[in-house]
């Protein structure tokens, strides 16, 4: 149950990198200086990126809390 661990923990630090490249990303649109539609279409689109990061470090963190309560 080590290896589900490990694979979990390398889940949940892929999300916890995909949430931190949705803040830089939301941040250069932020400070591109669009108009007001396009920033708020652009970020739309980045929530799916946000959700998806959110999910994996999710499945992540339930990954290890598995590993460890099967060890």
């Amino acid at each position: 149950m080590k290896s589900l661990i490990w694979i979990g923990a390398a889940l949940t630090l892929a999300g916890i990198a995909g949430l931190a490249w949705c803040i830089l990303l939301a941040m250069r649109i932020r400070k591109a200086g669009l108009p007001d539609e396009e920033v708020r279409a652009r970020l739309q689109r980045l929530v799916l990126l946000n959700l998806g990061a959110l999910g994996l470090s999710a499945l992540g963190l339930m990954a290890v809390v598995m590993g460890i309560a099967l060890s």
